[in-house]
Parts: structure tokens; sequence; C-alpha cells
């Protein structure tokens, strides 16, 4: 990798050597939703200098030769725009992405763990638990697919002779009133013949994963040497190998992979073991039944143990494949899948389908895992919490195991909602099949409490809203007047822009109550979770139902709740599919997507490789390679420049550095949630001690805020660890009423539009003016370089 960059370096590194203190470049980066270079560089006139059409560099188009014209720049920066939209909300079959947020979310919790002071073996059993929890939700997923495919259509509604006539593609597959019918109609071969829809599935997400991996983290990292973790605060962010998970995600890909298949093999073989061990069955085919039933619990063991041996590798740039456990894993689990349907297809002409699969079991055993992983979860992050508090961390330590319990709900109300929605439409109100298990509505049972406790807590936050907005109604005319009176340039007070403005300030203030609502709703629904499968385990029938002629006000209220449940995560699920085909074709919706996208798939997949692809696997690399062959090649000056979600890319950026070549930037951040969310939600990463490192190691850093930005806010540095990062905040709007510079009415910004206000060009100015003295000059034609990234006075190799 060394010898590449070197190479790199050769080709471009010398064409250009302007005087190093007249040269400076602004890096600007956009945040989420995404623009066009045009509306970044405030020009109709862009060209791209670097990058493809998924993410690149763009100038205008008179400042393509800017570092061969210094003269011409003196005292202003050359803006350069690094746009990336197109990694999260580019194209339309993105959408389909939303389907996955459970997997999404749970990825989440990986990246929550509390801080430590160093590697423990409670932080080690924390990644092995969320990688478990992730691997539930696979299973979860295609058991879901299981239960429509296999008990709803083949098992039910096709061997009910009403059923299957009332479904004319069924026809095959249907039983007549005599329990006969073609051969397909045995019930072993129908559950074979249904199994090919969750074993598609499964590959489907296979097949997601390994296409996306070639788009994303195929991207090699800006190779340098791992800096000491000296306990001063250093992330791991900034170590050689942390954006660049490949070798990770194709184990968690081969794992998840055969996790579905055997779920899939389990489903079809174990029905028919079943019915082989009653008594007078062949005893050949009960033999074969258990050595089945042998298998799978060997695959599952083996699956079990890839997903626990071993976590990321983050040290170096890991660029091996664990090739015969990648390939062993799946195919062994596709041809046990195989042999179960043989096995399943056998001739058995006395098998009658009845009844339910044994569903219940399934579901509730996933739910019992589930819930005790989340806390086992909950107590090993509370463990690494009190080993270093730190009061700004979200749910002292809990927002892990709170956003992983979040992914199991999103899990189950999803595949609920499937199951519902397909027995609904089987079936109708006639009652001919049994419908899904009946763990799935008392779970659908639970959500009306759930959300009248969500609704109890919205009313608390709407109070709280109101008595904030009071005070800042109270503040407004100090901080636009002068000693209470009006400035002569600006018109009287007008109460409607003071409630807007104070209305948006208390609205922006809600994010910071986020640790609140997350942790309610997790801990209700964890608890109404082991109520719904201890009544589902302990009754056996739906909610509600009761003995003939026994029909009491709590029973009604519990098949009312049951119903409404239910009705509720049929509709929650056709929002989910009708949202993600709007914004197929809809480019505005599609951009909201792309607005969860940028702020959940920031992170690399360390816990579930069907989430998402992490965006930042291709875009942390960009500019990395972008900062570092261009300071090398001029010597000049450079302010990375992040708005948003920007700026936490920039400063993950500025960490892949060396330190070197991080002294020679500064850092512009604006409406950024580096400490509000990232350093609250995040603290191993984003951590007020990894920001204090970050701040000592680039040349200077500034921030900008506004209290009406719902996203953005300041990064809370002390002082001890150079000048002051946060400038005061912000007012928004620029001006109260109708001025001398602003004749019209000024607008409420919020969060975007910084480069509006006159102190950004001032903050910006600030930066370039310090970074100016003692910047390197370039060498000399000829003389010998080091590799890009290697140290100073290294031999140029790296262990990446």
């Amino acid at each position: 990798m060394a010898r590449e960059n070197h190479e790199i370096h050769e080709k471009h590194g010398h064409h250009e050597t302007p005087a190093a203190d007249e040269t400076a470049l602004e890096l600007l980066v956009h945040g989420v939703g995404g623009t066009t270079p045009q509306e970044m560089l405030d020009d109709p006139r862009t060209v791209r200098v670097s990058g493809d059409e998924t993410a690149a560099v763009f100038r205008r188009v008179e400042d393509v030769d800017a570092e061969s014209r210094p003269e011409d720049y003196r005292g202003k920066p050359v803006p350069e725009a690094y746009v990336w939209c197109n990694l999260t909300s580019g194209n339309g079959s993105r959408a389909l992405w939303l389907l996955l947020l459970p997997f999404m979310v749970v990825n989440l919790a990986h990246w929550m763990r509390p801080n430590a002071r160093r590697r423990s073996g409670a932080v080690r059993l924390y990644g092995l638990l969320v990688r478990l929890a992730g691997l539930s939700l696979t299973v979860l997923f295609v058991a879901a697919a299981c239960e429509v495919a296999l008990d709803l259509t083949a098992w039910q509604c096709a061997g009910t002779p009403a059923c299957g006539a009332q479904r004319a593609w069924l026809g095959f597959l249907s039983v007549d009133a005599h329990g006969d019918g073609g051969w397909w109609s045995q019930p072993g071969r129908r559950l074979a013949l249904a199994a090919l829809v969750p074993a598609a599935l499964t590959a489907l997400l296979w097949y997601l994963s390994h296409r996306t991996w070639s788009a994303y983290e195929s991207q090699l990292p800006l190779s340098h040497q791992p800096e000491p973790d000296d306990g001063d605060g250093s992330t791991a962010l900034g170590k050689p190998g942390f954006w660049y998970g490949r070798r990770l995600v194709a184990r968690l890909r081969a794992a998840h992979t055969a996790a579905g298949l055997l779920t899939v093999a389990a489903a079809v073989g174990t029905s028919a073991a079943r019915h082989d061990r009653a008594p007078g069955g062949p005893a050949l085919l009960d033999v074969l039944g258990w050595v089945f039933v042998g298998s799978l619990l060997a695959g599952a063991l083996a699956v079990i143990g890839v997903v626990v041996h071993r976590g990321r590798s983050e040290n170096t740039v890991d660029v091996r494949l664990d090739r015969v456990l990648v390939r062993a894993l799946p195919y062994g689990a596709l041809a046990l899948l195989a042999l179960s349907m043989l096995y399943a297809g056998w001739s058995r002409p006395e098998w009658r389908s009845s009844g339910r699969l044994p569903g219940d079991a399934t579901f509730g055993g996933i739910a019992l895992v589930e819930g005790a992983l989340v806390v086992a979860l909950a107590v090993v992050a509370k463990v690494i919490y009190r080993r270093a508090r730190d009061r700004r961390t979200a749910l002292r330590g809990l927002g892990g195991p709170a956003t992983a319990m979040l992914a199991c709900a999103l899990g189950g109300v999803m595949t609920g909602g499937v199951a519902q929605r397909v027995a609904d439409w089987l079936d109708g109100t006639s009652g001919l099949i049994e419908g899904p298990p009946v763990l799935l509505s008392w779970q659908a049972s639970v959500i009306p409490p759930l959300l009248l406790v969500l609704a109890v807590l919205c009313a608390g936050l709407a109070l709280r809203t109101a008595r904030v907005k009071k005070r800042e109604k109270a503040r407004i005319p100090l901080e636009y007047h002068l000693d209470g009176r009006l400035d002569e340039s600006s018109e009287p007070s007008d109460e409607a822009r003071t409630d807007r403005i104070a209305g948006t300030r208390a609205r922006a203030a809600l994010t910071d109550r986020a640790p609140l609502i997350i942790g309610v709703v997790s801990s209700v629904t964890l608890l109404l979770g082991v109520l719904a499968v201890a009544g589902a385990w302990s009754t056996g029938e739906v909610p509600g139902a009761a003995a003939e002629g026994t029909y009491s006000v709590v029973e009604g209220a519990a098949d009312t709740a049951q119903a409404l449940g239910s009705w509720l995560i049929g509709v929650g699920f056709i929002l989910f599919v009708t949202w993600g085909r709007r914004a197929y074709k809809d480019p505005s919706a599609r951009r909201t997507i792309g607005i969860l996208w940028d702020v959940g798939t920031f992170w690399p997949r360390a816990a579930h490789p069907f989430a998402p692809p992490c965006y930042a696997e291709r875009a942390v690399p960009d500019l990395t390679w972008r900062m570092a062959t261009w300071t090398r090649a001029t010597g000049g000056r450079l302010v990375l420049s992040g708005h948003s979600q920007g700026s936490v890319l920039a400063a993950a950026a500025a960490w892949q550095l060396h330190p070197s070549v991080r002294k020679r930037v500064g850092l512009l951040t604006y409406g950024s949630p580096l400490e509000r969310l990232y350093g609250r939600w995040f603290p191993a990463h984003f951590g007020p001690a990894a920001l204090s490192s970050l701040h000592r190691q680039v040349d200077c850093w500034r921030n900008l805020y506004r209290r009406t930005d719902p996203i953005g806010g300041p990064i809370n540095l002390s002082g001890e660890c150079g000048p002051q990062v946060d400038h005061p905040a912000l007012l928004d709007p620029l001006a109260y009423g109708r001025t001398e510079q602003h004749p019209l009415p000024a607008p409420i910004l919020g969060h975007g539009d910084y480069q509006a206000d006159p102190v950004f060009a001032e903050e910006r100015e600030r930066l370039l003016a310090r970074l100016k003295p003692g910047v390197p000059q370039p060498r000399p034609e000829g003389e010998p370089q080091e590799p890009l990234g290697a140290p100073q006075g290294s031999s140029g190799r790296s262990s990446g």
C-alpha cells in the first residue's frame, strides 16, 4: 500500500510549485439531505476535478488551475466542494433500504458502547452480545417469511379445501374435501415448494450485502502507521483499518446467510420429522429425522461460533478473507436445506395438515433470546460506564441496549405486520384457517398501551416546550434591542415575530430530550414484550378469548386492544411499503429517506451484514486522500469546512491523517452534531476526550451554531486544550425587523445556510490567517519524498 501511495505521489506530486504562503484551499463538505456543487460553490459553472458519479470533488471553472496562479488568490481561498449525497440517496432502488431499518438500528447499538479507558473483556463482550442480537433479527425475518409462505399459505390455506378453492393460484397445491389432491398436495411437498420463498429472501439479502461491498468497503483507505494509544483521548476512528471492514462483513454475511437457510431448513424438515416420530411411522424416516435434527444443531453451533469468534480488526488494513469459511458455511447450509426438502417431499400419503405449524414456540423463543440479550447488554454497558463516568453520555451508558431493544421491536412490528396482512388477505373474516401464531396477536395487543405511554410522554414534552418558549420570548427583546429599547434602525416589537423565533428555539431544544423518549419507549417495550410472551404461553389463546357465556369488561378491553393492535401493525407495514414505493418514484421523498441513511449509515457494518452499507467507508478515504495529496503537492493552507453530517465526516477524515498533515489543517464546523448527538450517543468515539484530542491535533478549530438549530450545537470543550472552539451562538434571524442591511424580513434559517451570516466569512479568514505562518514549503524538484501518510523519517512502510 505504501508503494502505491508513493507511485501516486511521484505521478501527481510535483507538477505545481506555488509559494506555500500564497495558496489556500477551502474544502466544503455538505450535510444531510445533500445538495449540488453549483449550490455549494455559488456558481452555475462547475467542473469535476476528481471522483466519479457517486462521489466527487468539484471546483468552479475559473478555479481549476488555481494552484498555478497563486497571485490571483492572495487573501482568499480556493473553494472546492466534496459532494457525497449519491452515496445515500442518489438511486431510487435504495429507497427499499427502508425495509432493512431494524438491521441498521441494531448496527448503531454496536457503536453506542460507553467509553472505556482501555479495551477489556467487558468491551469485547459488549460487541459479542450486539452481534448475537443482530443474528437473532436475521432469524426473525426469515422465520416470518417461513410463517407466511409455509404455515399460512402452504400448510393452512392449501390444506383447507374451502380456502384453497378461493385462491386459483393454489389449485395445484390444494386438497379436496376428502383430503386428496395432486402430486404436490401432500403436506411435505407443499412445504418443500413453499420453502423457495424464504430461501429466495435470504439469497436476496446476501446479494445486496455482497454487491454493496464492491461500492463501499472495497475502497482502501490512505495507509498510515497507527498512532500510539497513550490514554490522551485517542479514538479508534484514527486507526488505519477502521474504515475497511471487508473481512468482518464477509464473515458475518456468511454466518447470517447460513442462519437464514438453516431457519428455512428447520421449518421444512422438523415438520416432517415430527410426523415421522408419531407411533407407527416408518422407522427409516424416523432415523433420518433425528439425523436431520442433529445436523441442524451442528450447523447452528457453527454459525454462532463464527459470530462469536471474531470482531473488528482496526489496527491494520486487513485485506485477508476467510475464503474457506465464507464459502463453506453458506453452501453447507444450502446443502442441508436441499436435503430437508427431499426428506419432506418423501411420499407420506397418510399425512394431513391441520391447525398451525409450531410458530408460537419459534417466535416465543426468538423473543426470549432477544430480551435476554438486551438485558445482558444493559448489564455489560453499565459495568463499562461505571469505570469512566460521563454525565453527557445518553441514558448513563444504556443508549446501546435501548437502541438494540428498539431494533428488536421494529423487527417484531414488521414481521408481525406481514403475517397479519397475509392472513387477512388469504382468509379475510371467514375464519377458514387458524391464522398466524397466537404470540403475534399478543404482541399486537401491546401496541395500543405503548402508544398511550408515548402519547403521555409527548404531552409532557409539549408542556415543557411551552415553558421553554415562554422563557425564550422574554430573552428575545434583550438579544435584539439595546438597554431594553429598540435600536434606531429596527421596527417596534412584533408579537407574532417573537413568537415564531421563540417557538423555533423551543422545538429545536427537543433534540436534547431524545434520550428520555428512547429510554422510556425501550423500557416499556421490553416490559410489554415479556408480558405478551407470558400471556401467549400461559393461555394459548388470543387476547380476550373467553369461554362461552363469560365475557368480562377486561376481556373485552383485551379483545379491543388486540384488534386495534393488529390493525395498527398492518397499517404500519403498509406505510413502510408505500413510503418505499413513493421514494422509488419521487426524488424529494427519496431525499428524505436519504437523510435517515445519512445519520444511520455513517458507521461501518459491525453487527449486521445486511444493514444498509456504510457510506463513510467511501467518503472518509476520499477526503483523506484529497487533503493528503493536496497539502503534499502544494504545501498550502487548508480549511476543512463541514456542515451538519459533513462535519462528522470532516472530523473522521482529519483523524485519519498523519499528525504532520493534520497540523496543517484548520477545521470549521457549523450546524455540527459532533457533540450534541455523536458525543452523547457514541461516547467511545466522539466523547469529550476524543474531541479534545482532535482540538489539540489540528492547527485550529472553530464551531458555529444557532439556538434555532435542532441538529447542530456547541462542542463544549474546556479551555485547557487551547483556544475556545465554540463561537457564541449566532443570532437567527440575523435581524429582528427591517433594517438598512435587511430591508426585507430576515428568515429564520435554523439548520441551513450558515454562509449567509457574516460571522462565517470572518471565522474562515481567522482560520486561514492562523494557518499562514510556519507552513512547510514544498520539497524542491527531484528531492526524495516519503510516501503519503508515512511518518517523517520512516522508510515508507505501513502496517496497512
